[in-house]
């Protein structure tokens, strides 16, 4: 990612709590980039993702999320928190997830990364978009 790609979100949702909020660590933190190669790509991106984010509070695993985006950066994505990384790999597979990744592959470009949290520290979590 570019310098520019490390500048706050302008939007971020609110912490959307999942069924495993409650679980001590470790845990696998992801976050997730996508640009948009035109802006008007974007709202129909993060109009899927929040979409997607309504079966968080039932997902397996699933500890804690955000949404956000960049508008001037035609970015959108999230940074979620799980129980494990095989829960993160069965959000991935998941028919929805799958589906907004067939549709938007070719529109943009996605980055990720995983890591592992010893324990969740939101503050420090959210910090960690810019690292």
């Amino acid at each position: 990612m570019t310098n520019d790609d490390r500048r706050p979100p302008g939007f971020r949702s609110r912490w959307i709590t999942g069924p495993a909020s409650d679980s001590p660590g470790p845990l696998v933190a992801t976050l997730t980039d996508y640009r948009a190669q035109r802006l008007l790509d974007l709202p129909g991106i993060a109009r899927r993702g929040w979409s997607l984010s309504r079966l968080w509070p039932v997902l397996p695993g699933a500890v804690g999320m955000w949404l956000w985006a960049d508008l001037g950066g035609r970015r959108a994505g999230s940074l979620s928190v799980w129980r494990s990384e095989d829960d993160l790999r069965a959000f991935v597979r998941l028919p929805e997830h799958v589906r907004i990744m067939r549709d938007y592959r070719h529109r943009g470009a996605l980055h990720s990364r995983t890591w592992i949290l010893e324990t969740l520290d939101r503050a420090a979590l959210w910090r960690a978009m810019s690292d």
